[in-house]
């Protein structure tokens, strides 16, 4: 696949044990038509945002090349969740497993249940430093800054720990 376009994908989990449940995701999203992982980041332990009265998370960041068409990627990645037992029950509350679409190429999309860059993606220290530790040059579209450069101005102080006993980058 050497066509296609580059995106970064979210990964996340606080439900049972959360690093093997990333690392199922990304087989997973590896085993999709028209997706190829090229890199992952590593894993951090997270502190909850929104709802705080949770087990804290494990995040990283997947960079892959698809031929899928944004909506087409989302739906994919919806049905990695559904297959892992993913229920939408509570908005930031816990999950066996959560993939969000945070780049995609240099697009900017904002349509009925599909925006991209990932709303949040600027504000959130839980992604942007597993996506800083693999893209750190990469462009927000719609801000025109790099990743290192998010980090840089980013005022979310929640706490952001690699993950001890996990290989970098996950597997």
């Amino acid at each position: 696949m050497d066509d296609g376009v580059i995106c970064f994908l979210g990964i996340g989990s606080n439900i049972g044990d959360a690093a093997a449940n990333c690392g199922a995701a990304v087989k997973r999203i590896s085993d999709v038509d028209g997706v190829r992982v090229l890199r992952r980041s590593s894993l951090y332990k997270t502190q909850p945002v929104g709802f705080e009265e949770q087990d804290w998370f494990v995040n990283g960041v997947v960079e892959i090349r698809t031929m899928l068409g944004p909506r087409a990627l989302m739906n994919a990645m919806q049905t990695v969740e559904g297959e892992m037992g993913r229920k939408r029950c509570e908005k930031w509350g816990p999950r066996i497993i959560d993939i969000d679409i945070l780049l995609y190429g240099q697009a900017v999309i904002e349509e009925e249940g599909l925006v991209i860059p990932h709303p949040e993606l600027h504000k959130r220290r839980f992604v942007l430093v597993p996506l800083n530790e693999i893209a750190p040059c990469a462009i927000h579209p719609a801000f025109g800054i790099s990743v290192g450069g998010l980090v840089d101005r980013l005022k979310d102080k929640n706490k952001v720990e690699w993950l001890s006993g996990t290989d970098r980058p996950f597997v």
